[in-house]
């Protein structure tokens, strides 16, 4: 297999800043399509760029292999987080570098290294004539944004989208040695508030003390999301979650994480979490919530006195089965609501939700991505419930009537979403192999 190859090939997609969330690389956007259509048709692919109400879908297909055969379908996504603080990366994001057997790149792990291991298998097995089953691919650009127009997509072409199963490497292994599927996913429900108390921007001096400062009434309408016991306060928060077996918390209780690994990881100082739960269970199992901005007033440089007319906040809610992103985002809007004192404009925006999913381990396919997965890394792979969302699994199985399998090449510590993004150059390889061996005993 020349790696090197694929490599290059990889190389080129990185460079594409393909950032879905800013509007100034739409030209990025369409680049990235463009070139997935370019790649799929030179492999003899029948392949297209398909509108949505956001960011256009690459559809690709090769159906030669027949009716009889099975027909896999691989998901992945071509948009790109924003790179953040360049003076935290290293290298430039879209400059793709390898050091110490990596490579740097912004997308390098989520998702088009992970989404190239399945476009370098297919190349591989086209050269070697060794392919014998139908593959279509359907590749997003709104991922990153919460696949918001990807669900009415599906629903428009269920015609084509028709497939025995669907693969997904978008996730991680525990090493470069022990591989790792996901049985579950979270959920989401991810909100924006705005809290106005003022027409304007008001002198704290002359008015302090008369009027409702928003900041201090954003501050304690978060403050009573969650308890000192980190329990989410929402009443009925909690109604639906699933009890796991007793089976099912020793199966969670051998995966090789610890409080050290998650310190590592994150530089916390110390690990938290909701009492009378383990920390395996608190990752996937049990539901959360968590402000990821906050934001008003004044933030330049020296005093500015005033009191800020508006204050805002972004807050996410993970869920689990069988919580549903409807009735936990009624249930938030009513509490906020609640706790909310007069005088004070309130606007909730919801931003995105998906909705929590299950597979099922016990299908054929599962047990053809074990075995491959240890004839390539040389060892069985660990079940996981994983705390991260990929809502098109839901969309998959609630539409299309498929499940889906998690095959991911990512490591704990690749640093999605922040600066430094890599991809292991030997987890990338492995990746290849692995969708190969997959590809040819399904």
């Amino acid at each position: 297999m020349d790696l090197q190859k694929y490599l290059d090939g990889l190389f080129e997609f990185l460079t594409i800043p393909s950032i879905s969330a800013q509007s100034e690389h739409k030209k990025d956007i369409n680049s990235a399509t463009v070139w997935l259509q370019k790649k799929f048709s030179d492999l003899d692919f029948n392949a297209n760029i398909l509108p949505t109400n956001g960011h256009p879908v690459v559809y690709a297909e090769n159906l030669r292999a027949g009716k009889e055969k099975p027909t896999i379908l691989v998901y992945g996504h071509y948009d790109v987080q924003d790179p953040g603080n360049l003076n935290e990366w290293i290298t430039k994001p879209f400059i793709p570098e390898i050091r110490s057997g990596n490579l740097y790149a912004r997308g390098s792990s989520d998702d088009k290294g992970q989404l190239y291991t399945w476009i370098a298998a297919i190349e591989e097995l086209i050269k070697r004539n060794d392919i014998d089953l139908n593959i279509k691919f359907l590749i997003e650009g709104e991922e990153e944004l919460g696949s918001l127009n990807l669900d009415e997509f599906i629903e428009q072409n269920k015609s084509l989208l028709v497939s025995d199963f669907c693969v997904i490497s978008d996730s991680h292994c525990l090493s470069e040695n022990q591989p790792m599927i996901d049985y579950g996913l979270r959920g989401i429900v991810y909100v924006e508030i705005k809290v106005k108390t003022l027409g304007k921007d008001s002198h704290s001096g002359i008015y302090g003390g008369n009027i409702l400062n928003p900041l201090n009434v954003l501050a304690e309408i978060v403050s009573k999301l969650k308890g000192h016991d980190f329990k989410v306060l929402i009443p009925k928060f909690y109604e639906s979650v699933r009890k796991i077996s007793i089976q099912e918390k020793r199966r969670l209780s051998r995966l090789p994480l610890t409080e050290k690994d998650i310190i590592s990881e994150t530089g916390a100082q110390i690990v938290i979490g909701e009492p009378g739960y383990t920390l395996h269970e608190r990752a996937g199992a049990r539901p959360t919530l968590d402000v990821n901005g906050i934001w008003g007033g004044y933030q330049g440089e020296g005093p500015k006195t005033i009191i800020p007319s508006e204050a805002n906040a972004k807050i996410s809610m993970r869920l689990v089965p069988f919580q549903t992103s409807a009735d936990i985002y009624q249930k938030f809007v009513n509490y906020v609501q609640k706790i909310t004192p007069p005088g004070v404009e309130l606007t909730i925006k919801l931003l995105s939700t998906a909705e929590p999913i299950l597979f099922n381990i016990k299908s054929k396919y599962f047990k053809v991505a074990e075995k491959s997965y240890e004839n390539i890394f040389g060892s069985r792979p660990v079940y996981e419930l994983s705390g991260g969302t990929i809502g098109v699994t839901a969309s998959f199985k609630n539409i299309l009537g498929i499940n889906s399998i998690l095959m991911g090449y990512g490591l704990p510590d690749d640093g999605l979403h922040g600066p430094n993004e890599k991809l292991s150059l030997s987890m990338f390889e492995k990746g290849i192999k692995t969708n190969i061996e997959f590809l040819k005993n399904i």
